[in-house]
């Protein structure tokens, strides 16, 4: 595959055609003078892209094409440097959504947590618990809480609603999700915990972060300093 390259001033409508629809835009990189950052998907391919042309840019891409197969259990493409693949085949949307703004938005030198999966409740006093477990030859999450708190099914079922919403996952039962591939994906359940345990302030965040795109950003979103 030709490995994807930055050109000076291209065209919106070029860079559409080459690498397909923009999936998600951070509008300010905290990391890189607050250039933006899309994602684009053709073919089964995921590419992140910047209209910006600032000295450096192609590196800091590559940079966070490569947390974005990190922190999300991608493939990078063979000679490009902002070309990533799903390690199952199926592209799985939503998440990738909130990947692109951890990839942006860590710094170049995270490293995710190892591990059991594991998070402290935002509405109960509950550790909150993810553990996978194959059953039929489908891999899938049960979501489990430690300690006291009224009515601790009803808040594991909230976070399970959370997955379904933002990991696009099939209900199993009151516990378990699962992805539609069937396939195990520790780094996206890792990467989506923290949303799924609250479902009402993500949208909040995400309604902010909608808005702030439009008011920062041209007619579809993009930065072109």
């Amino acid at each position: 595959m030709a490995e994807a390259k930055a050109a000076s001033k291209p065209r919106v409508a070029d860079v559409l055609e080459q690498y397909g629809k923009c999936l998600e835009l951070v509008p300010m990189d905290p990391n890189f003078g607050d250039i933006s950052v899309g994602l684009y998907v053709k073919d089964g391919v995921f590419t992140i892209w910047t209209f910006s042309s600032k000295p450096g840019v192609e590196a800091r891409i590559e940079k966070i094409r490569d947390q974005f197969v990190v922190l999300g259990g991608m493939k990078s493409v063979e000679d490009t440097y902002n070309q990533a693949i799903p390690s199952c085949g199926q592209l799985h949307i939503r998440p990738v959504k909130f990947l692109l703004n951890q990839a942006v938005g860590k710094a170049p030198d995270f490293a995710p947590p190892q591990g059991e999966m594991s998070i402290k409740d935002s509405k109960s006093p509950l550790l909150l618990k993810v553990v996978g477990e194959e059953q039929d030859d489908k891999w899938l999450y049960r979501v489990s809480g430690e300690g006291e708190a009224p009515n601790p099914m009803v808040r594991l079922r909230m976070v399970v609603a959370g997955f379904m919403r933002y990991g696009e996952m099939n209900k199993v039962s009151d516990t378990q999700v699962m992805f539609p591939c069937g396939v195990r994906h520790d780094e996206l359940v890792r990467l989506l915990l923290p949303y799924s345990r609250n479902i009402s302030s993500v949208e909040g965040m995400m309604a902010a972060e909608a808005l702030r795109g439009q008011m920062t950003t041209g007619t579809l979103g993009f930065s072109v300093t």
